[in-house]
């Protein structure tokens, strides 16, 4: 395993329980923190996922938030979710390379199928409509997983990998974050839009989109340069989907 090194210009906060690494985010863009600024904990009483699902936060998991001031508006700053997808692939290739790692829109990461990690992105505007500050929050099931999950889930153990300490995984997400980031801040979306469709799953394949109202069958096909889902609907139509959630058969 290539040795990973801390990524310069970028601070570090360590809690041996907190409620939520993202709350503790936001209260420290509240109070003018400094960015960016990785948040991380042992345990998470009040830990939470997308949708205001719960974040089951077994002990031995990687909890972990980044904050940001982009100074970009919230499109383009949603994009940063992929970033964060490509990142947390990257580290956790670097502990299980045999591993068959898939990015699943928009913004889970999977082995073999099943739920290995979960980004949750939080953000407050300005009133011109850039991004005040940005919390990208992720979990990785390094040592444990949630069972009874609509989507099926999974950890490094479970895939025969002895899981890394949540630090160690942390410094290789960190300094992954940190290449991918700077590659999104001066090339914009289109070199990460590119590596993340390489790594993408079920591309080309049947999948259901769940959106607030609806569900929708169709085929993935790709993302657009913002980074909705492009789905193919019967008679050649494209309905272009900025959020919801993907699952496949």
């Amino acid at each position: 395993m290539t040795a990973a090194a801390w990524p310069a210009g970028y601070a570090l906060l360590e809690f041996d329980e907190i409620d939520s690494t993202n709350e503790e985010a936001r209260r420290r863009a509240a109070a003018g923190a400094s960015t960016p600024l990785w948040i991380t904990a042992a345990r998470q009483s009040a830990g939470r996922g997308r949708r205001g699902r719960v974040w089951d936060s077994a002990s031995g998991n990687l909890f972990a938030t980044l904050l940001l001031r982009p100074n970009k508006p919230a499109g383009e700053c949603a994009q940063l979710s992929f970033v964060a997808a490509l990142a947390v692939s990257d580290m956790l290739a670097a502990f299980a390379p045999a591993a068959d790692l898939k990015l699943k829109w928009p913004n889970d990461v999977l082995a073999s199928g099943r739920k290995l990690a979960g980004i949750l992105l939080e953000s407050e505007s300005r009133p011109d409509g850039k991004t005040a500050w940005l919390a990208v929050g992720i979990g990785v099931n390094l040592a444990m997983f949630p069972e009874d999950t609509e989507f099926p889930a999974t950890s490094l153990k479970a895939l025969g990998v002895t899981p890394p300490q949540p630090r160690d995984a942390l410094l290789h997400l960190a300094a992954a974050f940190a290449k991918w980031y700077e590659a999104w801040r001066m090339g914009g979306f289109g070199p990460v839009r590119e590596a993340w469709l390489a790594r993408a799953s079920g591309l080309g394949s049947r999948i259901r989109a769940r959106l607030a109202n609806e569900e929708i069958i169709g085929v993935f096909q790709g993302i657009d340069d913002s980074g909705a889902l492009l789905l193919g609907l019967p008679g050649g139509t494209t309905r272009i989907i900025a959020a919801g959630e993907v699952f496949f058969g």
